[in-house]
């Protein structure tokens, strides 16, 4: 059940669940402000926590509202596509055969039949992303699992419209945005290791921040990176 507090001119959706701790997040593309709480937590407690962080509030919808959008796709020859972080050139070919991406110097080729609709082209082309993002985990979740030493059970690709990952610490099991593969390797790495510290630390408190500082010390500014991007699926988590 979602419930509402009033801070001025700022709404807060607020939702209690079974939880232990109370998480706030800002939505794009407009900064809506949700609050989840424990079940036991009364709406004045509540209340008094957001106000508390209404100034934090305030400036990650600023940052919101003001920052790029993604320009809409048409999937036609010429248009920009990104992967890993570099700019490529979409070339379409139609031709009678099973669509196919082929990655070529500075293009991505996308084989497709003739009069494939935009959304089906999106499909073959986000299927492709999937493709690459898991070749390249396997081997640096590996690699992180020693450093770290903790193991993941699971990983998989998803698109997601709020967060850039999840962790699923009982199934020991990852989720990455289908996103991430348009993204530079570092960014793709950082959320990596920071939803495998959550099998470490399940809170964002500073012990967190501790493990993230050792095993990826330069992780705030991946971070900044990442939040720079044409926004539409982050999440600002406090």
């Amino acid at each position: 059940m979602v419930k509402q507090v009033k801070l001025g001119d700022i709404a807060v959706d607020v939702v209690l669940k079974n939880i232990k701790n109370v998480y706030l997040s800002i939505y794009p593309p407009t900064g809506r402000v949700r609050i989840s709480a424990p079940l036991r937590m009364g709406l004045d407690t509540i209340r008094v926590f957001a106000i508390s962080k209404i100034s934090w509030i305030k400036k990650q919808q600023n940052k919101l509202r003001g920052q790029q959008r993604e320009t809409p796709r048409d999937y036609i020859t010429r248009e920009s596509h990104f992967y890993l972080g570099k700019r490529y050139l979409l070339d379409v070919i139609e031709e009678n055969a099973p669509a196919n991406v082929i990655l070529k110097h500075e293009k991505i080729e996308l084989h497709i039949r003739p009069d494939i609709p935009t959304k089906k082209r999106q499909v073959i082309l986000e299927e492709w992303y999937r493709c690459k993002l898991k070749e390249i985990l396997p081997e640096m979740i590996a690699e992180w699992e020693k450093k770290m030493q903790v193991s993941v059970e699971q990983f998989g690709i998803k698109k997601m419209r709020t967060r850039w990952g999840t962790c699923n610490i009982k199934a020991r099991r990852v989720w990455l945005n289908l996103e991430l593969a348009k993204k530079p390797v570092h960014c793709l790495e950082y959320i990596l290791i920071h939803e495998m510290v959550h099998l470490l630390e399940h809170r964002h408190n500073e012990r967190f921040k501790t493990y993230m500082d050792k095993f990826m010390p330069q992780w705030r500014a991946y971070k900044d990176e990442l939040n720079r991007f044409p926004i539409s699926h982050t999440e600002w988590n406090y």
